[in-house]
């Protein structure tokens, strides 16, 4: 009998072990995780709400586009896609049990190919679809009018761009302390404006060299814009550039502010040729003191944003859907 209820007892012991590392077993527990998931997915997607959600997302979609070596308009940044969440969404409105585009929420989607993924390239603009606008300011001479140029971005609060020529900045520490108080992204614009185009390799190099470091001994910041003066340059220019870690950056939009033009027409002209991604590019001039306001009064009229040119540059989307948060 003894014998008998011993191996009785034994068994018993074994059933139970076997039942409980089934039950600690890991794979068992994701696989018991998993069927309370689906259970609870297939619940949601059988609420009206949810289903309602789900349809309604699709017309917010817009996908991301990739950043582009155009032959044209060599490298174009890209841009990120929209979609809703729809898990997010529903919890926001599973409460009321009604739909509400309003408490729709969104998250972007990035681009499978970025600007930096391009070979060195010139940048004419940013992405077509973003609703920005960045403003250059080429800087190796014209003190007299920066102050009136920065006391109108601050107005209007636009943060632009500034290229600034090294040697400029070696005799002017005070003016490029200022645009960077200001909040004013800094940009290398070579040392001594030379014409980039025809300039060895090396002294390439050196012009570019010497202006970061004078821009960081002056301003402890590294410029990660390059612009060529007066837009000369070769692809050997590029690649220096690039080598230094910066990206060579044109225009799309001129004032043409160095031949003095009349105020209104200069913002006229640079108002009829404005669009989405355009480089507006301008000096420290009498003409762009006196209409820079009404050149950003009419900028914004038409619809952009302006930031400077990493905002334009950066992926990130301007308009984020009909989202509250």
């Amino acid at each position: 009998m003894r014998s008998r209820y011993g191996v009785h007892l034994f068994i018993f012991l074994i059933i139970i072990l076997i039942a409980y590392g089934t039950i600690q077993n890991p794979f068992s527990v994701n696989y018991i995780d998993q069927l309370k998931q689906e259970s609870i997915m297939v619940t949601k997607m059988q609420d009206p709400l949810y289903e309602q959600i789900a349809t309604e997302a699709k017309k917010y979609e817009k996908p991301a586009i990739d950043a582009v070596a155009d032959k044209v308009w060599k490298a174009i940044p890209g841009y990120n896609g929209i979609e809703v969440d729809i898990e997010a969404s529903y919890q926001k409105m599973k409460k009321q049990a009604a739909f509400d585009k309003h408490k729709l929420v969104f998250r972007e989607i990035e681009p499978s190919v970025h600007l930096d993924d391009l070979p060195p390239l010139p940048i004419y603009k940013g992405n077509p679809e973003k609703p920005m606008v960045s403003l250059l300011v080429n800087v190796a001479w014209g003190n007299e009018y920066l102050p009136d140029m920065l006391k109108v971005m601050n107005e209007y609060d636009v943060k632009s761009t500034f290229f600034l020529d090294g040697s400029w900045v070696k005799n002017n520490p005070k003016l490029a302390k200022m645009i960077l108080e200001e909040g004013h992204e800094i940009g290398n614009h070579a040392y001594s404006h030379p014409d980039m185009k025809h300039l060895s390799t090396s002294r390439i190099s050196e012009e570019l060299k010497k202006t970061n470091e004078v821009i960081y001994a002056t301003l402890e910041v590294t410029p990660k814009w390059f612009a060529p003066p007066s837009g000369s340059f070769r692809q050997e220019v590029v690649d220096i550039a690039a080598n230094l870690n910066m990206k060579t950056i044109m225009w799309s939009v001129d004032t043409v502010d160095w031949k003095r033009p009349e105020p209104q027409s200069m913002v006229q002209r640079v108002l009829n040729n404005i669009h989405p991604g355009a480089m507006v590019l301008m000096h420290p001039t009498s003409s762009t003191a006196a209409g820079l306001e009404q050149m950003i009064v009419g900028i914004k009229d038409k619809g952009y944003q302006i930031g400077n040119v990493s905002h334009l540059m950066d992926e990130s989307r301007i308009n984020f859907g009909v989202t509250l948060d």
